[in-house]
């Protein structure tokens, strides 16, 4: 970064930093996003200076072709890069570029004929009702002290129970579940908020845990807390699925956020509809949740494989 400073114009680097202030401000993007736009923009100009052969000014960007572009996301591939990173790289210098543009300072047509890379089609990963039955429950955790047991047991029923992202289940506090709760109001991504109901075996896993933790739990701050009385790592509540795995010969697709692909998957297979399912899982997009029904189709292919007599 202090090379950049030095070899880039202090203008353009200004800009940059005003751009990611406004995202981190006006749009509220996640920290894990911030990062990755400011060291994608970074790698770009960096690759700059040595495909122009000089220092990177306001002048150089307002000159780049679509040919430039192109030969950066060539050389992001050939370091290693794939589909998915490109395509945030160009996401990212896409976004700094508009903020260019609404300034009068360059013309981000170039960026914007750029064709994104095609993005594979992976599919989640879900565990089987049985599996995620037995990781949610109180008995399966491997801690010692009764109450961290119980709160992990608490968080990993909140991800399989109402389908939460583990971010969203540890920025929980106590005034979000009031006695008797029947719904959960969550902020997710775009902060953009969601009812979703809270079934009484989850309510009962966190009142459990509230009765066991030793900390006082003021409403407004963080409802799960770590051994030392802080706010809960999702690092830890990875690593305890990490021993889960050893001790049920789990497979390694069986994460924290699998417990939410097994809450989509598991509630299409009951005979939810994809659109209370978007609801559900804070969706902006019917198409991101539509991957959950190549998830079901590729279970009862497994199934029929394995029972059927003339498979």
């Amino acid at each position: 970064m202090n090379e950049l400073l030095v070899i880039a114009d202090p203008r353009l680097m200004a800009e940059r930093a005003a751009w990611l202030e406004n995202l981190a401000r006006e749009r509220r993007l996640s920290e894990h996003t911030l990062d990755a736009y400011e060291r994608d923009t970074r790698q770009f100009l960096t690759f700059l200076t040595g495909h122009l052969a000089g220092p990177v000014t306001l002048g150089d960007i307002r000159e780049l072709r679509p040919a430039d572009f192109r030969a950066f996301l060539a050389a992001r591939r050939k370091q290693g890069s794939g589909a998915r990173s490109l395509g945030r790289n160009l996401a990212g210098l896409r976004s700094l570029l508009r903020h260019l543009e609404k300034k009068g300072l360059v013309n981000a047509a170039g960026a914007a004929a750029i064709r994104s890379p095609k993005q594979p089609r992976s599919l989640p990963k879900p565990l089987s009702d049985t599996q995620a039955v037995t990781v949610v429950s109180s008995e399966a955790q491997l801690h010692d002290e009764p109450w961290i047991a119980a709160r992990d047991a608490a968080v990993m029923t909140l991800l399989y129970g109402c389908g939460l992202r583990i971010s969203e289940a540890l920025d929980l506090v106590p005034a979000d579940l009031p006695n008797g709760a029947a719904t959960l109001r969550i902020t997710g991504k775009g902060n953009k908020t969601r009812l979703v109901p809270l079934l009484p075996v989850v309510f009962d896993a966190v009142e459990r845990y509230r009765a066991l933790c030793p900390y006082h739990l003021e409403s407004g701050a963080p409802l799960f807390r770590g051994a030392r009385g802080g706010k809960l790592q999702a690092a830890i509540i990875q690593r305890a699925m990490q021993k889960l795995r050893g001790a049920f010969g789990l497979p390694e697709t069986a994460t924290p956020h699998a417990l939410r692909h097994s809450f989509a998957t598991h509630l299409l297979a009951g005979g939810g509809d994809l659109r209370t399912i978007q609801e559900l899982l804070g969706h902006a997009s019917l198409s991101t949740t539509q991957v959950y029904t190549g998830v079901d189709a590729s279970r009862l292919l497994e199934v029929y494989d394995r029972a059927h007599p003339r498979a």
